[in-house]
């Protein structure tokens, strides 16, 4: 393979475009996993990294928190937008769990850790099921098709996340918004604009939000999970407003953003393989199954980086002290040595060790809600809706971070 053949094929993961184009970046994945497992990535765009292809090499990293450390390089950011922020003094544009390391990273997660639990999520199944069968019910008024993922896929684990948080339903639009464009800037669809100083805009709209989110529940705490941000102490000191507003930022985008992808091209996998429908339709045992199976075929989060604190080895490679590595996790989970015909969708795939959620101490701290969400809402469409089929061609949106589905055309006929 020639240097420029490479640069082709690690290009696929610095061009939003790539992401929309699965067919493309799955097809550049397979013969890195295959050459080239560990690859140095140039780019006009961004600092170099180093890109990790192979199910293994990706836990190997995720496991050593030790020597490779989410900052100071936790996500892929240009590095036009990573100057901007140095010479401002801005640092960060935000300080969430995905932005630390321990100790930090440990005294925050605890914070609302226990509202995760899997004990603490199965006692939302009924008003999780609630939620969806509203949703379920809209399909009904809308007379047999629709864009499944601005009609339902959007707005259900939305409804779910905010609903925990305690935020009144009149402001959900508004974190929609907020979160369409934040996730969607690399998006012409999506993004607010093509301007870097609106983009920073939507984060500024966030802050103003949850900052005055956190004096009112401090002033008047209720049972929600906003009030557990609001007034949680480290060290005995409340959380300042950067941090408090930082939390609820992940929380409220990466709690519904992920979710509706998961559940659009869940949807669409189901429809593009008719028998596994019809197999799943026929043994709702096998929802929890079909559920990994789905997160693992859309893996919503394409990516997390991180740095080396030392030289170490990964994957025949030497990762010098100081270099980021970007863990490509659509790639890990089409990876022919972790999965029997990966890209074949079986919803009654066995041990399916899908790293869509991570792993180590980083692991998702919502991967058993969005767990939850998921089977329920397909138990409840699937017990509702026949005749399920393509309206029209899908499409997906241009990232390097968080997406999915955007449009999602479909026809159905109710039960």
């Amino acid at each position: 393979m020639s240097l420029t053949d490479l640069a082709d094929l690690t290009n696929d993961f610095v061009d939003p475009t790539a992401y929309a184009d699965e067919e493309r970046f799955h097809a550049a994945c397979r013969v890195l996993r295959r050459e080239h497992p560990v690859v140095r990535v140039e780019s006009e765009r961004y600092r170099p990294f180093w890109a990790i292809t192979r199910h293994a090499d990706v836990l190997e990293v995720e496991r050593d928190d030790e020597h490779f450390r989410n900052s100071p390089r936790p996500l892929l950011v240009p590095a036009a937008m990573e100057a901007r922020a140095e010479a401002n003094g801005a640092g960060q544009m935000l300080r969430t769990l995905i932005h630390m390391d321990d100790p930090d990273h440990k005294a925050f997660r605890g914070i609302t850790s226990s509202w995760f639990l899997p004990g603490r999520v199965r006692s939302l199944e009924d008003r999780v099921r609630e939620l969806a069968v509203g949703y379920i019910d809209h399909l009904a008024d809308l007379g047999g098709s629709c864009d499944f993922v601005q009609e339902v896929a959007v707005g259900f684990p939305l409804h779910v996340i905010l609903s925990i948080l305690g935020l009144p339903k009149e402001d959900f639009p508004k974190i929609l918004q907020l979160t369409t464009e934040a996730f969607g800037s690399d998006d012409e669809e999506l993004t607010r604009s093509a301007d870097p100083q609106e983009r920073m805009l939507v984060m500024l709209e966030f802050f103003q939000y949850f900052v005055a989110l956190t004096a009112d529940r401090r002033a008047n705490p209720t049972d929600d999970l906003a009030s557990v941000i609001a007034n949680a102490t480290i060290d005995g000191q409340l959380l300042n407003d950067f941090d408090a507003a930082s939390y609820y930022v992940i929380i409220a985008t990466a709690g519904h953003d992920t979710t509706s992808s998961s559940i659009a091209g869940g949807l669409e996998a189901l429809l593009r393989h008719p028998d596994q429908l019809a197999r799943l339709r026929d043994d709702p045992s096998l929802g929890a199954n079909a559920v990994e199976e789905m997160i693992r075929w859309v893996t919503p989060v394409k990516e997390f980086m991180r740095t080396a604190t030392e030289d170490r080895v990964v994957g025949g490679e030497t990762i010098a002290a100081g270099d980021a590595v970007y863990l490509a996790y659509l790639s890990a989970n089409r990876d022919e040595d972790a999965f029997e015909d990966p890209f074949r969708f079986d919803v009654g795939r066995p041990d399916n060790k899908q790293v869509a959620f991570g792993h180590g101490v980083h692991f998702c701290l919502g991967a058993h809600l969005a767990r939850l969400e998921l089977r329920v809402f397909f138990e409840e469409l699937l017990a509702r809706v026949d005749d399920l089929q393509l309206a029209g061609e899908p499409s997906r949106s241009a990232t390097v971070f968080v997406g999915g589905m955007k449009h999602l055309p479909v026809s159905y006929r109710m039960r």
